[in-house]
């Protein structure tokens, strides 16, 4: 997928939840070239574009898979940056693995990604990927007052 750096970001949204709906809670990986920056996908800042994806990305509870390197994932004669994200849900991350940004010459300002996405349960319904992370169970009815403490 491709932002443009001259839409709001969040127009993209509405595609990625589009693509959401169209698989179905099933196993997605998304390449995008996403025009922000964030410390989260190892830029040395977080910019605007880069703090609304991150807030969309966590409410959608989908990951961000790149890792720290020596290499970028764009380089051109203006500078050199990470804003080329390989981005998948709960259902794949386990299964995503050996991914790296590739020496092969690209022809482009953008360097190849590669990684291995390996088959071995993926017709196991509870494949999910299992968060150590902090989780909250709320009611419905007090879900208010959860959205009120998570904003202050």
């Amino acid at each position: 997928m491709y932002f443009d750096l001259e839409d709001q970001i969040e127009n993209n949204f509405t595609k990625m939840d589009e693509l959401m709906r169209f698989v179905k809670g099933g196993r997605i990986l998304r390449a995008v070239d996403s025009n922000s920056q964030s410390k989260m996908w190892h830029n040395l800042k977080t910019n605007s574009r880069g703090r609304k994806l991150e807030e969309y990305l966590a409410s959608k509870h989908l990951h961000i898979l790149n890792e720290e390197s020596d290499r970028s994932t764009f380089l051109n004669s203006r500078g050199s940056s990470n804003i080329d994200l390989t981005i998948t849900n709960n259902n794949l991350i386990a299964a995503v693995n050996e991914r790296e940004i590739s020496e092969e010459e690209s022809l482009s300002d953008h360097n190849y990604l590669k990684y291995k996405i390996s088959d071995g349960g993926a017709s196991k319904q509870n494949n999910n990927y299992k968060s150590q992370g902090t989780r909250f169970i709320i009611k419905e009815e007090k879900l208010h007052i959860f959205d009120r403490k998570l904003v202050q």
